[in-house]
């Protein structure tokens, strides 16, 4: 069992430093095409937000109310509240849901 750990061990360190090199030996010059660059320039938003959105979600009693919370978020920062408006918003929103619906 021991040595299925090492080899575990062994190939995530490969694949993670071959994602780290490559790049750097197979592209060395300036990336000028528009599609490539708009696509790199975005994957860390969509990243960050296919690690969130699940999160936002499960980590409430009920996934409605994280669901309900995420909407009145995104039309609160749409309308241009601030930060801490639209966290104590969506906080509120999940208190109350889960008061009613628990």
């Amino acid at each position: 069992m021991k040595a299925n750990i090492y080899l575990y061990i062994l190939v995530m360190a490969l694949v993670t430093y071959t994602i780290r090199v490559l790049p750097l030996t197979l592209i060395r010059r300036q990336i000028k095409n528009k599609f490539i660059r708009s696509f790199l320039y975005y994957v860390p938003y969509v990243t960050l937000a296919v690690m969130t959105f699940p999160a936002i979600i499960y980590a409430t009693q009920v996934p409605l109310a994280g669901g309900l919370a995420l909407v009145a978020g995104i039309l609160l920062a749409w309308k241009g509240a601030s930060l801490f408006q639209v966290s104590i918003s969506c906080c509120m929103v999940v208190f109350v849901l889960e008061m009613i619906l628990v």
